[in-house]
């Protein structure tokens, strides 16, 4: 008697491995990306805005709409800062009366930057820090900075300007 040649039921090894691959990669992928529902933080005391200032200089972040009112001076602490994770924008006021604009976006592995404490911008995925005031590494694995973000202050609004 002569038996059939054995074929397996179901995915191949190289299939199922290469499946299971896929999934820890995504999995680890989302671990590092903010959500538009993020809650952000802010530390500090308010200070005295001024009439007008272009706080510009910079790369504009992503997604944002140029214009948009992103916020009151009074909502950014002086010497602290707070992230709009829906805008993937962290804003600070490094002294009264200035204000600065960075992407939110760690350099990192492009996780999402989650508070502003103690003169830096925290990311909590690999504890990156970096400075209020230029957006530069405070500490790292990161090694690049932030990218600066175009905001104008007039009154007590701040806008993106693109």
């Amino acid at each position: 008697m002569t038996s059939a040649p054995f074929h397996p039921v179901g995915p191949a090894r190289r299939t199922v491995v290469a499946a299971a691959g896929a999934a820890g990669l995504a999995v680890a992928l989302t671990a590092c990306s903010g959500s538009a529902d993020d809650a952000s933080d802010d530390t500090g005391a308010a200070g005295s805005p001024p009439a007008s200032q272009d706080a510009g200089g910079g790369e504009s972040g992503g997604g944002e709409e140029a214009g948009a009112a992103l916020a009151a001076t009074a909502d950014i602490p002086e010497g602290g800062g707070k992230v709009f994770a829906d805008r993937k924008v962290v804003v600070t006021q490094p002294t009264a009366g200035e204000f600065k604009a960075f992407s939110a976006t760690c350099t990192h592995q492009g996780c999402a930057v989650k508070s502003v404490a103690d003169g830096v911008i925290n990311c909590p995925c690999h504890n990156s820090n970096f400075s209020i005031t230029d957006g530069s590494v405070q500490g790292g694995p990161a090694t690049e900075p932030l990218a600066a973000v175009r905001i104008t202050v007039s009154g007590d609004s701040i806008r993106l300007t693109g």
